[in-house]
C-alpha cells in the first residue's frame, strides 16, 4: 500500500496539496473531525462520512478508503464505546450479539470486494447511501 493510504497518488498534486503535505494532512485531520462529530451525534462515522470524504477530499480509491476507514474505526468506536460505558448505555451482550457475528461478514464482504471494480463499489456505494437517505425521509 503506497504511504497515502490511496495507492493513487492521494490527491491533487501542488506544494503541500500531496500526502503528507500540509494541505493532505490538514484535509485528513478534518475527515477525522467530522467522523468523530458525527460518530458522537448519530452513532455513524466510517462508511457514512469517512468513506466518501476520503474519495472526494483525498482522491482514495474506493477499497483503499473503506479500508483506512475501517481501520481509523477502531479508535473512534473504543473512545466512544468506552464513554458510552461510562454513561451506562452499552449492552455488552447486545454488543457482543453482534461484533462476533460481524467478523464473519467482514470476511465475507472482502471476498466479495476482491472480485468487485473501483467503480461498482463507489457507485454502489452511492446507491446505498442514497436508499438509506430516503427511507430515513420517508419514516421520520
Amino acid at each position: 500500500m503506497a504511504a497515502n493510504g490511496s495507492g493513487s497518488g492521494g490527491g491533487p498534486a501542488g506544494a503541500g496539496a500531496g500526502p503528507g503535505g500540509r494541505d493532505w494532512v490538514i484535509r485528513v485531520v478534518a475527515v477525522g473531525a467530522v467522523a468523530g462529530f458525527f460518530s458522537a451525534l448519530f452513532g455513524v462515522g466510517g462508511g457514512i462520512v469517512i468513506v466518501p470524504l476520503l474519495i472526494a477530499w483525498l482522491a482514495f480509491d474506493a477499497k483503499n478508503a473503506t479500508a483506512t476507514s475501517l481501520a481509523s474505526i477502531l479508535l473512534t468506536a473504543t473512545a466512544g464505546a468506552a464513554t458510552h460505558g461510562g454513561l451506562g448505555n452499552v449492552d455488552l451482550a447486545v454488543a457482543a450479539l453482534i461484533g462476533i457475528p460481524a467478523v464473519g461478514g467482514v470476511w465475507l464482504g472482502n471476498e466479495l470486494k476482491r472480485r468487485l471494480s473501483t467503480r461498482f463499489l463507489t457507485l454502489a456505494f452511492a446507491a446505498v447511501l442514497v436508499a438509506v437517505a430516503v427511507g430515513m425521509a420517508a419514516t421520520a
